[in-house]
């Protein structure tokens, strides 16, 4: 079987972050989603900006399209596992085939196994940590929460990123797992106004 270590990830996309550029890494969460996945993606494009996207490996495979395309694109593409449990609660066979099985449904969208791991609910601990680690993955959290997913309205997804970011942030958005019409109408402000701040966007590769 298949492991984190058999397939090195590919060279980064971007440039690396130094410590003389206000960056920020954006990453978007339990996807892909045939609606927002693709709206994401299109908004992206439209201003130049690369992300990550940590993806749940079964709509992975409804939905492999929307990861060649992410791929494609010049995205990051990581492991969410393949439906979203807790690793804190399941057992190491569990993790080892939630883990592996997403990696091969990436693998065969992207051609490279995915070095991060993102666990469900940022919810983590020390063995979670040494059982990602035991399959050549990094436990990758975030900074900044800006809680869109409970949809607490446009504007309040926006000031949350505004008002919180600083150099080095990594910003938890979502693209699947739910309507997310709010987070892709506030992705175009975030964008521009972060651009206009002298920000540039990283994707996270774990290398």
């Amino acid at each position: 079987m298949a492991t984190g270590h058999t397939s090195a990830a590919p060279a980064p996309k971007a440039p690396q972050a130094t410590t003389a550029t206000k960056y920020v890494y954006l990453t978007f969460d339990d996807g892909p989603h045939p609606k927002y996945t693709a709206q994401v993606l299109a908004i992206l494009r439209r201003y130049g900006v690369r992300a990550t996207f940590f993806e749940i490996g079964r709509n992975v495979a409804r939905y492999p399209y929307l990861t060649r395309r992410a791929d494609l694109y010049g995205h990051s593409v990581q492991n969410h596992t393949w439906s979203h449990p807790d690793l804190r609660k399941v057992s190491w066979a569990t993790f080892k085939s939630q883990v592996r099985t997403t990696d091969r449904a990436l693998r065969a969208q992207t051609g490279y196994t995915p070095r991060c791991l993102r666990p469900p609910y940022g919810a983590t601990n020390s063995v979670v940590a040494k059982r990602a680690a035991a399959l050549g993955k990094k436990v990758k959290l975030w900074s900044l929460d800006t809680r869109d997913w409970s949809r607490p309205g446009t504007a309040v997804i926006v000031r949350r990123v505004l008002n919180n970011v600083r150099s080095g942030s990594v910003v938890l958005l979502h693209d699947g797992g739910g309507n997310r019409s709010q987070t892709v109408a506030a992705l175009p402000t975030i964008l521009k106004a972060l651009k206009a701040r002298g920000y540039v966007f990283y994707p996270l590769w774990c290398l």
